[in-house]
């Protein structure tokens, strides 16, 4: 895979893209990254990349040419991502998808953003790595890219390490643990040093499971789930929706009993 990053700050890349796993499938030529800097299209002396925004208003916007001029530059565009907080959530299900591609460009915008006739002119998708504000768009694309990158064949070191981790099969993943067997007398769950897989396997399915619900149970929506699953989750606390705030769910029409006999209180 190529990934093609457009940003201002191709230093920030440096140490990221080259240590851990990322490294070595650079050198394994798994993926490779490319740099286009805007600032090397830009006209003036001062190589301005941006401006005033039209309309007045605090901070700047990122100029259209040299951008446009930087993203035509690209040999091997593939599909092409602008880091943005109004763009699709990453998730694993998107990470997925763009792995499957042999190219990407991902725009790392700065200032207050790029000139919206940039959305017009380039297939530019939107991609957002979370409801919060970040400097530039270089962190997010190092999101982007390590999602992306290890699920490309001969990546992780374990293929298997990646189908069961975290949102792999819609669900947290489950608590892990080493050696010592006791420390500071805390000890290992029993099961996990039992030699029972299947025990093993049921254990770590329950307490994912467990994970997910105390702390995203809208993942549950969309995970698949067996009779065992379905009925250990019916026997666990659901999380509380908060303070003061109660759900009825009525059919119509809706009856009172009392001494003077039934009496409909409502139609909805």
């Amino acid at each position: 895979m190529h990934c093609t990053l457009v940003t201002l700050f191709p230093e920030f890349f440096d140490s990221p893209l080259s240590t851990g796993l990322m490294g070595r499938a650079v050198d394994k030529g798994i993926v490779e990254f490319g740099f286009v800097n805007p600032r090397d299209f830009a006209t003036d002396a001062h190589r301005s990349v941006d401006d005033r925004p039209y309309g007045g208003g605090p901070g700047m916007v990122m100029l259209c040419d040299p951008l446009a001029q930087a993203l035509e530059s690209v040999e091997r565009p593939g599909r092409m991502l602008l880091m943005s907080p109004r763009g699709r959530p990453l998730t694993q299900e998107l990470a997925a998808e763009l792995a499957a591609e042999e190219a990407l460009t991902i725009v790392c915008g700065r200032y207050e953003g790029i000139d919206e006739r940039l959305m017009e002119l380039f297939p530019l998708e939107p991609v957002s790595v979370g409801d919060y504000v970040l400097t530039g768009g270089e962190t997010g694309a190092l999101c982007v890219l390590e999602s992306v990158a290890r699920l490309k064949p001969g990546f992780m070191g374990k293929e298997a390490s990646g189908e069961e981790e975290s949102f792999a099969q819609g669900l947290l993943e489950y608590p892990h643990y080493t050696r010592p067997e006791e420390f500071r007398g805390l000890r290992v769950p029993e099961v996990l040093a039992s030699g029972n897989h299947a025990a093993i396997a049921r254990w770590r399915r329950d307490r994912a499971l467990e994970t997910t619900l105390a702390t995203r149970s809208e993942l549950l929506d969309a995970a698949v789930l067996d009779k065992h699953d379905a009925k250990l989750l019916r026997g666990l606390p659901r999380p509380r929706l908060g303070r003061g705030l109660y759900v009825a769910l009525l059919h119509h029409p809706v009856y009172v009993r009392g001494e003077s006999g039934r009496r409909q209180i409502g139609t909805t």
